[in-house]
């Protein structure tokens, strides 16, 4: 069989909102995903002998069970009774720790690889369990286009797309963030029901009306306090056209939404020392073409 090389998206988060810290641990959240065509490629392929041959071009990343790649390979593995070798090739496009999900969207994909090398699918809820179990953004890489989620994340309802939109994304030289680190800076006053109420009534409309403007992130006073780069990134985006701005996810990418390539085009050259992406949103019909043939 030739090797199966598939794309891995993106995302940016058009709204999210943190509620406040969950008894398991974990934080309420509601947010709107999009994927867009930024994307990493890896390729698949079945081998004689058993085992995960894993392979990336980005030395920084684990090349071992840390990988979430790797671990959602052997998750499927176990689950389609896949007895032969999976060697995995990973180029890496997304930036890594930028809250773009390339991680998480790795791991679906190849999740959803394992299923098109064994020829048959898994049932859709363990399907979504393993996904789970591999990361709170996982879930969402296995249906893409635009989405509410809620709880962790997790939880999906697919959202209408909205028009295309074009994307600059901004990933600040020498800056990173850590999911761990935006959720301790985190204030306790803006983790309540009480404070989230007025933020929810705006995230609803923000998700029957499919527009990105106002962005509203909870992430951005805490990272733009101690990156106050990324604030002056936001602001000249949207000084230059962008219809909307925000922090992606937990950052420290920085990404505004154009109507038009040419906006996008001049927006991006204000940018010359940092790693600057072009592209557009991806409909779910196109993200699981893509994906799944």
């Amino acid at each position: 069989m030739a090797p199966l090389r598939l794309p891995a998206f993106a995302k940016i988060n058009e709204g999210l909102c943190v509620l406040g810290r969950r008894p398991d641990g974990y934080h309420e959240l509601r947010t709107i995903f999009q994927t867009i065509g930024l994307h990493d490629v890896l390729e698949f392929s079945l081998e004689r002998g058993g085992g995960i041959r894993f392979e990336c071009d980005d030395p920084a990343l684990p090349a071992g069970r840390e990988n979430l790649v790797w671990r959602s390979v052997a998750a499927a593995r176990r689950a389609l009774g896949v007895r032969a070798a999976v060697r995995v090739r990973l180029e890496k496009r997304i930036p890594v720790g930028r809250g773009l999900g390339g991680g998480s969207s790795d791991a679906a994909v190849a999740l959803v690889a394992m299923e098109r090398l064994a020829r048959r699918k898994l049932e859709p809820a363990a399907r979504m369990r393993i996904a789970a179990d591999l990361g709170s953004d996982v879930p969402f890489f296995l249906c893409g286009g635009r989405a509410l989620g809620l709880g962790r994340g997790e939880e999906l309802y697919p959202l209408a797309d909205a028009p295309k939109r074009f994307v600059v994304v901004v990933s600040p030289a020498g800056i990173a963030v850590s999911t761990r680190e935006a959720y301790g800076w985190l204030r306790a006053p803006a983790l309540t029901m009480r404070a989230a109420a007025p933020k929810l009534r705006r995230f609803c409309a923000l998700c029957s009306s499919g527009q990105g403007n106002p962005l509203e992130n909870d992430f951005e006073a805490a990272v733009f306090t101690r990156h106050p780069r990324l604030a002056r990134i936001r602001r000249a985006l949207l000084e230059h056209g962008a219809a909307g701005a925000a922090l992606a996810g937990s950052g420290s990418a920085v990404f505004g939404e154009f109507q038009s390539p040419a906006q996008a085009r001049r927006a991006a050259n204000l940018f010359p020392d940092d790693q600057v992406f072009i592209t557009e949103t991806v409909t779910r019909e196109e993200y699981l073409r893509a994906i799944e043939g």
